[in-house]
Parts: structure tokens; sequence; C-alpha cells
């Protein structure tokens, strides 16, 4: 990135949740190399709302298929190259970057933790009725916020996570503008000639 040149997002968002997954052993089965890491355009400039939303690109324990209502469904596949992607990360700008530093890497720990333990392209399932957030969303929160501290506490390079310090329309100021992967949410696809029991 040169100085003064556009501030590329999805790089250094990719960046900082690659040393996350490095150092901070909840998050050591994540591989950056396959999660894209892209930016949506927030439709109204307000600050609440939605901050950012992990998509899977399995279904449940990794399946490539799912049968709901009598049919059989896949999901689109996402190809870098050879690599196939399991999962699409979004951020939604400039929402999500007016928040506050801590609020900003709170919901960045929060989504990567959706992020199934078996980094099979399935999310993290709690056990119960709540199965993304367990029973309480303010709770799972909280504990993002530790997770979050201690990563800090782990002394990680500044310029990983100093990106995330000013407002949306600071950076765009100090680099002309703000760029990053937009990526369509891959479609589910049904398969033909699928038949209920």
């Amino acid at each position: 990135m040169l100085p003064g040149g556009p501030f590329e997002f999805s790089h250094a968002m990719s960046r900082l949740c690659a040393d996350i997954a490095e150092r901070v052993d909840e998050f050591s089965h994540i591989r950056m190399e396959q999660v894209v890491v892209a930016f949506a355009q927030a439709r109204r400039r307000v600050a609440y709302g939605l901050q950012a939303k992990l998509t899977p690109l399995r279904f449940e324990g990794g399946q490539l298929t799912s049968e709901r209502e009598g049919r059989l469904w896949t999901v689109q596949r996402l190809f870098d190259n050879d690599r196939e992607m399991l999962y699409i990360l979004t951020f939604y700008l400039p929402r999500f970057l007016d928040q506050t530093f801590r609020e900003k890497m709170i919901t960045v720990f929060h989504e990567l933790y959706h992020i199934s333990p078996k980094f099979d392209g399935d999310i993290r399932r709690m056990g119960g009725r709540y199965h993304v957030h367990s029973h309480s969303q303010t709770e799972y929160d909280r504990a993002m916020e530790v997770l979050a501290q201690r990563y800090l506490e782990l002394d990680p390079p500044r310029e990983l996570y100093t990106f995330l310090k000013p407002k949306f329309r600071t950076l765009e100021s100090r680099h002309g503008s703000v760029v990053g992967k937009q990526v369509p949410i891959p479609k589910l696809i049904p398969l033909p000639e699928s038949k209920t029991a």
C-alpha cells in the first residue's frame, strides 16, 4: 500500500485476522487463505444496524448438500484460482468503521468466532435452541471483548490494527479512498430429481 494511495480494506483486515488466528488459541483453526474478506456498502449512514456478517459456504457439518422441504440443495462454490473458499467475511462500510475501536475489535472477534472449530465451511454451533450466539448475544460479545483484550496484550504489531482507530472519513481523507473486495453472496442451487424419502 503506497503512502497516500487508496486504503485496501480487505487486505488490511485479512492480515489482522491471520495474526489473530496465529496468536490466539481459540482461533488457531482458521486458515485465512480460505476466507474471503469483503465489504458491502451500508445503505444508510447510521450507527445502528448490521456491522459485519460471516457467510458459511457449506451446510451443517461441512456438507455440500442439504435437504429442505423435500428438495435437495447445494451452494454455489467460490474459488480463488484453484483454492476453494469456505467463508465470506463481510464488513458494512462506512458503518463498521464509524464505531469505536473497542466496538470494532469486538465485531472482528465476534465474526471470527462463528467459524466452525473444524473449519469445514459450517458455522460454530452452540448447544440448544440458540445455536449461533448461545442464549445471550450480550454475553457472547462480552466473551469476545475478553479475547480481543487478550490479543492486544500479546503486543501484536500496531500496524496490523491501527487502521481500526480512525473513523471512515478520516481513513478516507488520509488515503483518498477506501477500497476492497466486493463479493456477491453465493446462491443456493436446487439439485434436479431430488425426492423425499
